[in-house]
């Protein structure tokens, strides 16, 4: 029984080297190959495969805490928190006090591993636990051996710590004297920034472009940045930023300069939507104030200007939208010219304004052409397209949109 014993161990041992393990401990960081652990795991693998995964496994581990501590308590003590976790307070809670169960949680929390990289590491740990305890209901298979190898290798022991952006690094850049534009670099660490330094940063950039006492430099830079990491940021960030910036606002109207910033900073959806609808109510008036004639060009360029800061239609609700499109076809069309300094151009209209109206049509088109085919029915609208140059201006914007949606 001994032999056979003996036997069946030097047959999983083969098989295991054979899976490429031992080439597997090729890619793990040259700090962790000096250390003894890592060599005794070496010299167990061909005659003791099982304790060799558990020592691998433990190395992983130790490699974990060391991980969260060069991220940063700061982001440990609020993860830790947000998540029902231990409390931390220093190095040795995570070094000395934390299960390995907390580690792993506490991990994957932080940003360190992702959700498929917890999901294996934990897989690992249950193995593990049943390796500690094997007996007649469970023996360790080759399988479950090479599976612990591979984790603990690619996912941890073979990938560097986490330098995670620094919320200085930030400071210091919109301090800027002169206009910044982040990095590659910058905003490939703000995509790697788990949830605590996300808000950090957010709340940062927020702040300091709604400080009217802040130079007119720092908020521009800190809008730019907020433009540049919308897309990178987490829901659970926007929507934790807007609530702070509800709270600010409470009852009062959203201004201009709050739903730029919202919009920059991807919250403005967050918002109260019935306070959302009144900013887009008094914009819409902005708009008829200033009216659509050819002659306020200048004015229409500030104005859209601003209407884009806010993301044009993106926000808008639907029952303003076919009051937004009227206004933008009447500009557009513009009204019949030919004389005076223009008399070789049929058509007067805003060259700014119907710039920009060709490039919400464009991207809203599929949204909006039921309410433009609305506003051709509209007296002033039906009126103007007696002119045949007028009209033909119409059929352009109908191609505008009628392209995105056929195509």
């Amino acid at each position: 029984m001994d032999n056979q014993i003996v036997n069946n161990q030097a047959v999983k041992s083969e098989i295991i080297l054979a899976s490429g393990v031992e080439q597997l401990m090729i890619s793990i960081r040259p700090e962790w190959k000096e250390k003894r652990l890592i060599q005794r795991v070496q010299n167990l693998l061909p005659t003791d495969p099982s304790s060799a995964c558990q020592r691998i496994l433990n190395a992983a581990i130790h490699d974990l805490r060391h991980k969260i501590i060069v991220a940063g308590l700061d982001i440990a003590q609020e993860a830790a928190t947000r998540f029902s976790l231990p409390y931390v307070n220093k190095p040795e809670d995570i070094l000395e006090e934390y299960s390995v169960s907390h580690i792993i949680e506490l991990s994957y929390r932080m940003g360190i591993l992702s959700r498929p990289e917890w999901r294996r590491f934990s897989r690992c740990y249950e193995i593990r636990r049943d390796l500690e305890h094997e007996d007649d209901e469970y023996e360790a298979t080759i399988e479950d051996c090479i599976y612990i190898f591979k984790t603990c290798v690619e996912v941890i022991l073979s990938q560097d710590p986490i330098e995670l952006i620094r919320v200085s690094d930030i400071k210091a850049a919109i301090a800027s004297p002169d206009k910044f534009i982040p990095s590659v670099e910058m905003i490939d660490n703000y995509k790697k920034a788990p949830h605590p330094r996300q808000l950090q940063i957010i709340e940062l950039l927020v702040n300091t472009a709604l400080d009217s006492n802040k130079a007119d430099i720092m908020r521009q830079n800190s809008m730019e940045m907020l433009r540049s990491y919308k897309e990178l940021t987490l829901n659970t960030v926007q929507v934790e930023m807007a609530e702070q910036l509800q709270n600010r606002i409470a009852k009062k109207k959203i201004d201009l300069t709050t739903a730029k910033v919202s919009y920059a900073a991807g919250i403005l959806p967050y918002l109260k939507q019935r306070q959302v609808e009144e900013f887009f109510t008094g914009f819409l008036m902005r708009f008829e104030e200033v009216g659509h004639h050819w002659s306020k060009n200048m004015d229409h360029s500030k104005l859209f200007d601003d209407f884009e800061d806010v993301g044009t239609l993106k926000h808008c609700s639907v029952s303003l939208k076919p009051k937004f499109i009227l206004w933008f076809t009447l500009c557009y069309l513009g009204e019949p010219g030919g004389y005076g300094m223009g008399i070789n151009r049929p058509v007067f209209y805003s060259n700014s304004g119907a710039l920009r109206i060709a490039r919400i049509f464009k991207n809203f088109s599929t949204e909006i052409i039921s309410f433009f085919e609305k506003a051709l029915k509209d007296p002033r609208v039906r009126a103007a397209m007696h002119n045949r140059y007028i009209a033909r201006r119409a059929e352009n914007l109908m191609d505008i949109l009628q392209e995105k949606v056929d195509g």
